[in-house]
């Protein structure tokens, strides 16, 4: 880890800062910084992140020049219950889809456990 990658979602290109973020603050500050991050930019009525909410505080993130559309396609990215907002499960794991680096190490450590998972189980039924 250590460089930064740049990453796409819709139209908008972003430089990617996950991998920096979490090799500086592990695996739990990472998350927690998520959360932040989601709470900066949520509705506090609604507790959801909009379209209203992250247009009204896209300056935050130094997004400020972009259009309704781009807006809208980072929205609809991670909006995987179709109610047109994000919710906090959301949003963490829309950031680490748009990390390809992050998603990389994780389908890394994903192999490795089930793997680890296969031997073990396949020598448990060979000592029978």
């Amino acid at each position: 880890m250590g460089s930064e990658a740049r990453s796409k979602v819709g139209e908008v290109e972003f430089e990617d800062m996950l991998p920096t973020m979490a090799e500086n603050l592990g695996g739990e500050g990472l998350i927690k910084e998520l959360c932040n991050g989601f709470k900066l930019l949520m509705d506090e009525d609604k507790g959801v992140i909009t379209f209203e909410s992250l247009k009204c505080k896209a300056s935050l993130l130094g997004l400020q020049d972009l259009r309704d559309d781009e807006l809208m396609s980072m929205l609809k990215e991670g909006d995987y219950d179709g109610d047109g907002a994000l919710n906090q499960m959301e949003f963490c794991v829309l950031m680490f889809r748009l990390s390809p680096e992050l998603m990389m190490e994780s389908e890394a450590l994903l192999d490795h456990a089930l793997q680890q998972e296969f031997e073990s189980n396949f020598d448990f039924f060979h000592e029978k």
